[in-house]
């Protein structure tokens, strides 16, 4: 007989993927057409995209293939009824940022912005969600930090900072994304400050490697939680995902 607890517990499919803003690795081919297929053939819940285009008037008129509406709007499609996109930077011809695509009602959203000085412009896109059969709202936030380390730990700071001012202690809360961080020092900062444990580290015992796509060498792309239960962690590292963008997606389910 299946185990009652899990049978009444609710299940969501998660999945994270930075899309390159549309391009495979070294922007070699237009490819959001086809990524938006694999994406559409996971069918998760919830969605977590870095590096997702807004806008790009000169790509609009180089591509024919090019979409009208932003990348998250063509993503989503039919299939997530619900979208929420923080725009991160900025330039003359567009922009491009964070989104999640939910199947679930967002109740409110908000990008905060976490960028530190220079060039790199970052943000950290922060959702409530009203996941139906559970008594809670459930938080999601989407991020994608810096290059630099020393830029990467005040971002870190700042996400433990954000948790803790806005994301109720029991509350289910899922934080993804790509974390640029090669060198692994956001684990034992997240677990110690924020209480988050990674999904793939619990289920398998080692970060997935995510970076880069056609060989995956760096674990720069995570799936932390808070307050629910892993249940499989997948690295999408076969065709066509390999070559859809730079980076591995990642894919987990998890009880609430």
């Amino acid at each position: 007989m299946p185990d009652q607890d899990i049978a009444e517990q609710k299940l969501l499919k998660l999945l994270t993927v930075n899309t390159h803003k549309g391009f495979s690795a070294f922007n070699r081919r237009f490819m959001l057409h086809e990524l938006r297929d694999a994406v559409r053939e996971e069918s998760a819940d919830l969605v977590f995209m870095q590096e997702v285009q807004g806008r790009h008037a000169g790509h609009s008129a180089r591509y024919k293939d090019w979409p009208e509406q932003p990348h998250y709007e063509f993503l989503a499609d039919s299939i997530w009824s619900e979208y929420a996109y923080g725009r991160n930077a900025v330039y003359d011809e567009g922009h491009h940022g964070n989104a999640l695509l939910s199947k679930f009602p967002i109740l409110s959203y908000k990008n905060h912005d976490v960028s530190i000085w220079g060039p790199e412009q970052r943000g950290m896109l922060h959702c409530v969600l009203q996941v139906p059969e559970t008594q809670q709202e459930v938080h999601a936030i989407c991020v994608h930090l810096g290059l630099a380390e020393a830029h990467r730990r005040k971002q870190l700071m700042r996400l433990c900072e954000l948790i803790g001012k806005h994301v109720p202690d029991h509350a289910p809360l899922f934080v993804a994304g790509d974390f640029n961080d090669w060198r692994l020092r956001a684990h034992e900062i997240l677990r110690e400050r924020a209480g988050l444990k990674e999904v793939f580290i619990e289920l398998q015992g080692r970060s997935a490697r995510t970076f880069p796509a056609r060989m995956p060498v760096l674990s720069l792309d995570r799936i932390y939680y808070r307050n629910a239960k892993p249940r499989t962690s997948r690295r999408l590292s076969k065709k066509p995902w390999s070559s859809l963008s730079d980076h591995i997606a990642l894919s987990a389910e998890v009880a609430l």
